[in-house]
C-alpha cells in the first residue's frame, strides 16, 4: 500500500514544486498553496460520480463527446470553479505568477488522488506513464489555467475575458488529450508530440508571467 501511494503522490508533489520555485517575487504561503492542492483532491469523487451517472445513462456515446465533455470539460470546468470561488479573491493572490502557483497546485491535487486510485485498481506498474502523460498534462491545464486567471486578476478591463478564456483553453486542451489516448492504434504517435507541445505552451505561460509578475513588482517598488 505505501508503495502505491508514495508512487502516487510522487509526480504531483514534484511538479508541484518545481513550479512553485519559480516563484521568484513573494513567494506564496506553503498552507495556502496545499489548501488548494486538497481543494483539487476532494473534486475527484463528484467528478467520479457524474462521470458515472453519464456513463451509465449514455449520455455521450460519441467518443469525442465523452472525451471531451464527460472528461475534458467536466474536470476543467470544476477546477476553474475551485480556483474562482476559493483562491481568485484570496489576499495572497497579489501577483500573475501566483495564478500560475493555484492552478498548478488545484490540477495536480486532483491528478493526485486520481492517480493514487487508479494504481490502487491497476497496480503501481503504471506508475511511469502516469506519471509522464496524465499527471503531467493535469498540471499543465493547470499552468495555462493559472496562467489566465493571473491576467484575469489584475486586468479590470478584460477580466470577464480572460475568465473564460482560463477555462476554454485547458477544457480544448484536456479533451484532444483524452482523444489522442483513447486512441485504439498508435495512440503513442501523436500523444508524445502533443506533451511537448504542451510542455513548451507551458513554459511559455510561466516565462510571460514571471516578466508580467516582474513589471508589477518594480511599479511597485517605484511607487514606494
Amino acid at each position: 500500500m505505501l508503495n502505491i501511494i508514495t508512487a502516487g503522490v510522487a509526480p504531483g508533489l514534484a511538479l508541484l514544486i518545481y513550479f512553485y520555485l519559480k516563484d521568484q517575487y513573494n513567494t506564496e504561503p506553503i498552507s495556502v498553496v496545499l489548501k488548494a492542492f486538497i481543494y483539487g483532491a476532494l473534486i475527484v469523487i463528484p467528478v467520479m460520480f457524474l462521470q458515472y451517472v453519464m456513463d451509465f445513462e449514455g449520455l455521450f456515446q460519441a467518443t469525442w463527446l465523452d472525451t471531451f465533455f464527460a472528461k475534458g470539460f467536466l474536470e476543467e470546468t470544476l477546477k476553474w470553479a475551485i480556483f474562482l470561488l476559493l483562491i481568485f479573491g484570496h489576499v495572497e493572490f497579489d501577483e500573475p505568477y501566483d495564478g500560475i502557483v493555484y492552478g498548478v497546485a488545484i490540477s495536480l491535487g486532483f491528478a493526485t488522488f486520481e492517480n493514487i486510485l487508479y494504481l490502487f485498481s491497476n497496480g503501481v506498474e503504471y506508475a511511469w506513464g502516469r506519471a509522464l502523460f496524465p499527471v503531467s498534462s493535469h498540471g499543465l491545464f493547470g499552468v495555462i489555467m493559472g496562467f489566465y486567471f493571473g491576467k484575469a486578476k489584475f486586468s479590470k478591463e478584460k477580466r470577464l475575458k480572460y475568465l473564460i478564456i482560463a477555462l476554454i483553453i485547458p477544457f480544448l486542451l484536456h479533451g484532444l488529450f483524452n482523444y489522442i489516448l483513447l486512441m485504439e492504434v498508435n495512440w503513442y504517435v501523436y500523444l508524445i508530440p502533443f506533451m511537448f507541445f504542451l510542455w513548451g505552451l507551458g513554459l511559455w505561460k510561466v516565462k510571460k508571467a514571471r516578466i508580467l509578475t516582474e513589471k508589477a513588482f518594480k511599479q511597485t517598488y517605484e511607487i514606494l
